[in-house]
């Protein structure tokens, strides 16, 4: 009897550990990263969720997208402490208010959830984040193209996603610091105006400046749609001559606009790198890998880590004659 009582539990103890390794090895590479992007259904975040996807294939992991229906920080708060009680492994995101999402984040980082941002440099609570440019040369870029075609002096205007957007006012920041050195007789009409997340608000938005400022001479404009949304006013009141806007914009998008002169120019990155790196970021992690100085992500180069941030370097001008050479 006592024989049988071992074989028994010998013979259980194998199946629990056979047990124990096959949901170990159905864990294995079955990791679920979260993208939670400022607002869905845009171009910009299309265009990021294409990345998302194909580092979810390329890993073979389980990623998708999702977003608020506007730039609201509350409801990208509630989207991200829904995927905590979800228990995902991972949540990327471009943030609308860092401040907002710290309590969040620590709830994350309590349950042992890697959190990766975008667009965010000094968010509080982030295990990395992520950069496709030096934002200091990136932001000071903004105000070498205005003055190519406003001159360096004249009334000017600056659009951002919003007042909370981290990275939108970092780059707002460092180029008004950057003007006061360089362009001092550049004048700002009105504190950043925030509509750069909405292409019919931001073309509002200069209409009123148009009327208020009549001798405007130009719009740095931080948010996807918002220089689209100025170049369109000022077309619309025939000012492409009087007024310059350049800004952060899609290629495909911006094309008509870059074509008849209303958009002087376009600066950004691929929303599509953004979206890969921060998958392929979480993923290592998720391995127990280490992010090391100099390490290559694949498709974008080799990245630059300072602290908890990675740098890629890789910003493009877009203009008229290469907008539609890009693919997106």
């Amino acid at each position: 009897m006592m024989k049988k009582v071992l074989a028994g539990l010998v013979l259980a103890a194998g199946i629990f550990g056979l047990t124990q390794g096959a949901f170990a090895q159905a864990a294995k590479g079955k990791y679920e990263i979260a993208t939670v992007v400022k607002i869905t259904g845009i171009p910009w975040f299309n265009r990021l969720e294409v990345g998302v996807k194909k580092a979810g294939v390329d890993l073979g992991i389980n990623t998708y997208q999702l977003g608020p229906s506007d730039a609201d920080p509350a409801q990208q708060v509630k989207m991200v402490e829904d995927l905590i009680n979800k228990g995902v492994s991972a949540i990327c995101i471009t943030p609308n208010d860092a401040k907002a999402l710290e309590p969040a984040f620590a709830k994350a980082k309590a349950k042992g959830i890697i959190v990766i941002t975008h667009e965010s440099p000094d968010q509080r609570g982030k295990d990395y984040d992520i950069e496709m440019i030096d934002n200091v040369k990136f932001a000071r870029h903004f105000w070498d193209e205005l003055v190519k075609s406003m001159g360096t002096s004249g009334k000017y205007a600056i659009f951002v996603g919003g007042l909370t957007v981290p990275l939108h006012n970092l780059w707002a920041d460092e180029g008004l610091k950057y003007a006061k050195e360089k362009y001092p007789n550049l004048k700002l009409v009105s504190d950043r105006i925030p509509c750069g997340e909405d292409q019919e608000l931001s073309k509002q938005t200069m209409l009123e400046l148009l009327k208020t400022y009549p001798d405007i001479k130009g719009v740095i404009g931080f948010g996807s749609l918002g220089p689209l949304g100025a170049a369109q006013a000022i077309k619309e009141k025939g000012k492409v001559a009087q007024v310059s806007i350049v800004g952060t914009v899609l290629p495909a998008p911006a094309a008509k606009y870059l074509s008849d002169g209303s958009l002087r120019s376009g600066i950004l990155w691929d929303p599509k790198d953004a979206g890969y790196a921060m998958t392929w970021v979480a993923k290592q992690l998720l391995d127990g890998k280490k992010i090391t100085n100099g390490m290559e992500i694949p498709g974008l180069g080799k990245v630059t880590v300072e602290g908890d941030v990675i740098k890629v370097d890789a910003w493009i001008d877009i203009t008229k004659a290469n907008a539609s050479s890009f693919g997106f």
